[in-house]
């Protein structure tokens, strides 16, 4: 395990177009963090962030869980104060040698790639979607250029979920497992961001921080430490 590497993914939950809003609020608070840390950052799928930096792992691991915001969207017509989720995944990179794939068990589709970078992606099948048969899991990559990046990083994605269902399948079987703060669980609302009271609330610590922009900006060291 790679704990100079983080993957972050950032999924939608409740609130429809707010909640996607509120997703890709998340994922650049993150990468503002490692931006100020000066860990390289890298956006390699919709929603999926790679962080790497001296223990990058063991910072953000804790972040895994539901965060959610109240505040007015955009789209709101009667200024009413609205309540949108997100869940963030935090995993590890994980070497080959320590996840096993069978090469049998994966199903591969090539297409080009839908986001506009060039005459390379526009004619070339860069995009990769890999389906891992045995657990349905799949992964889409068409950040990189070429097939083959593209191909690596859906690999090191799978190796990644595969170790967490793993962890959370371990988790399941220990009567009483979890510390007070504990890796979270993606079901387990962890934070509250309150917009019209400029405020932040960390459910597991129990404490409230008065600068939520800030904490949006990326000044996550009070939070996380």
């Amino acid at each position: 395990m790679n704990l100079d590497v983080s993957i972050i993914e950032i999924r939608p939950g409740v609130g429809g177009e707010e909640a996607k809003i509120w997703a890709d609020d998340l994922l650049r608070m993150y990468f503002r963090f490692a931006e100020k840390k000066g860990w390289r950052q890298e956006i390699i799928g919709r929603g999926i962030l790679r962080i790497e930096g001296p223990g990058a792992y063991e910072k953000l691991k804790n972040e895994s869980g539901v965060h959610r915001v109240q505040r007015i969207p955009t789209t709101e017509k009667y200024g009413r104060i609205h309540t949108s989720t997100a869940t963030v995944v935090v995993l590890p990179e994980i070497p080959e040698e320590e996840i096993k794939i069978n090469p049998h068990d994966l199903q591969w589709r090539f297409c080009r790639a839908s986001s506009q970078g060039g005459q390379n992606v526009q004619k070339v099948s860069s995009a990769v979607r890999l389906t891992h048969l045995p657990t349905g899991i799949v992964i889409n990559c068409e950040q990189e250029r070429s097939q083959e990046q593209n191909r690596q990083l859906a690999l090191e994605l799978l190796r990644a979920k595969l170790w967490e269902k793993e962890e959370l399948k371990k988790e399941q079987t220990i009567a009483g497992y979890r510390s007070v703060i504990g890796r979270g669980m993606r079901a387990e609302k962890i934070r509250t961001y309150n917009f019209p009271q400029n405020r932040v609330t960390d459910h597991r610590l129990k404490k409230t921080w008065y600068n939520l922009e800030e904490i949006l900006e990326g000044r996550l060291e009070k939070i996380i430490r």
